[in-house]
């Protein structure tokens, strides 16, 4: 993403990503399914459950149609499975990074 343009930072779980405190601040997340501890599924529950509606782009190896089903259906801006085309993730973060708050 940063050869993309992209100011990036990184964390090594959702809780990391929660407790820093810049959830308000971020244009959009690049979140897997599988995490070590909370899942990217239950940081996107938790997300929205505090009105924090930042754009979520999920890439995960668990791409089933029931995970896929439940991240769109709350809201996701994209799903990409691993492995997936570079160009792919860029075209969902410029989406993502377009949309605003649902109403």
């Amino acid at each position: 993403m940063e050869s993309a343009g992209y100011a990036v930072e990184s964390f090594d779980s959702a809780e990391e990503f929660l407790a820093s405190g810049i959830g308000q601040k971020a244009a959009c997340l690049i979140v897997d399914i599988q995490l070590p501890g909370i899942t990217g599924l239950e940081l996107q529950a938790r997300l929205a459950g505090a009105d924090n509606w930042v754009p979520i782009v999920f890439v995960t190896a668990q791409g089933t149609q029931a995970n896929r089903e439940k991240a769109m259906s709350r809201g996701a801006t994209g799903f990409l499975s691993k492995p997936f085309r570079r160009d792919d993730l860029v075209r969902l973060v410029e989406a993502a990074t377009r949309r605003q708050a649902p109403l």
